[in-house]
């Protein structure tokens, strides 16, 4: 038999399997045993033998590709090497590689208004995980609106019509600020952008457990970066002298650009100014001081959004999910 020419069919008889067997296992379906899956890819490799990919997308009208879309907001310098951003698209890309689907990686200024279109209409992929609530929903309602099966990791407790998995932030705000307030800090600042909707609640967090203890609130309202943070920081300490003794960031990259500010004005840390983050990226443990943050399960999030994703593929309803957050306790907040 020549190889070169070897088909689907022929494949099938040689490991006496139906041909949907084969091309299941070749596109490395879940639905078909790992134990087979394993066996017909080697065959298919022994025989020299590639499954028409495109050919197979076609008939099934099914691409087998999920789009996660990082939503920008238009004004902001926060990009894919945020390492949060890099942590959760790993995350998410893992768990869409266990359900046998691909990941188009793309964001919102490429995606443009119309995400039904530019995805799902002109068959680039079958559904969307969208990072990120940002500012404005009108695009990912918009998408919803359409009929597009979609889900989106932000604030769960937001009220929608498409589901969201995520940390309660308000939660996680609450807790980062009164951390702040046990390790003695009378004066917190909060360093973000409250007109985000994550952060917004985040804010909110923060803003009830100073209520608590009649504390006044103080904000520094600064893009998602750390060079953002830095020069906040900056501008505040030459404007007002340091008139905070605590810093609830929106964000671990956040808390570093401040680090970095406070740092370099030999203000210590965490002796002048406690310090916590969220997210918990890998830099926050290697940092000097290391970085107390709020900790986020990105991990069961990106199973849950994926889950949440082929149900409606399945024809199914999914409902918001929120995951667990945890407080890590570093040098940042130790006295």
């Amino acid at each position: 038999m020549n190889n070169k020419k070897l088909k689907l069919t022929d494949l099938a008889k040689l490991a006496g399997v139906s041909t949907s067997t084969v091309s299941r296992a070749l596109n490395n379906n879940p639905l078909i045993k790992q134990e087979t899956r394993d066996k017909l890819q080697h065959l298919a490799k022994q025989h020299n033998f590639s499954l028409n990919t495109a050919a197979s997308r076609l008939r099934s009208q099914k691409t087998n590709v999920v789009a996660v879309i990082i939503n920008f907001d238009g004004d902001t310098e926060q990009s894919i090497n945020d390492p949060f951003l890099l942590k959760v698209v790993g995350e998410i890309n893992l768990a869409l590689n266990k359900q046998g689907l691909e990941l188009l990686l793309s964001n919102s200024f490429m995606a443009g208004d119309d995400w039904a279109n530019y995805f799902i209409n002109s068959r680039r992929a079958d559904g969307i995980i969208v990072v990120g609530q940002g500012k404005s929903p009108i695009n990912i309602e918009a998408a919803a609106n359409a009929g597009v099966p979609l889900v989106v990791w932000g604030d769960p407790k937001t009220p929608s019509n498409y589901p969201i998995v995520g940390s309660d932030n308000f939660v996680g705000g609450r807790i980062a600020t009164e951390h702040l307030l046990a390790c003695g800090a009378k004066h917190i600042l909060f360093l973000g952008d409250p007109a985000h909707a994550e952060i917004a609640e985040r804010y909110r967090g923060y803003l009830a457990a100073l209520a608590a203890v009649k504390a006044s609130p103080q904000v520094v309202s600064i893009d998602i970066t750390s060079s953002a943070a830095y020069l906040g920081i900056n501008q505040l300490l030459v404007e007002k002298g340091l008139c905070f003794d605590g810093i609830m960031a929106c964000s671990d990259m956040v808390a570093l650009g401040a680090m970095k500010a406070l740092k370099e004005r030999y203000i210590s840390i965490p002796n002048d100014v406690a310090l916590v983050g969220f997210d918990d990226i890998a830099m926050a443990d290697i940092s000097h001081p290391s970085l107390s943050s709020i900790r986020q399960n990105t991990q069961r999030a990106s199973v849950l959004l994926v889950e949440k994703l082929l149900a409606q593929l399945q024809g199914e309803t999914a409902q918001s999910q929120i995951v667990d957050i945890e407080l890590i306790n570093r040098q940042s907040t130790k006295r």
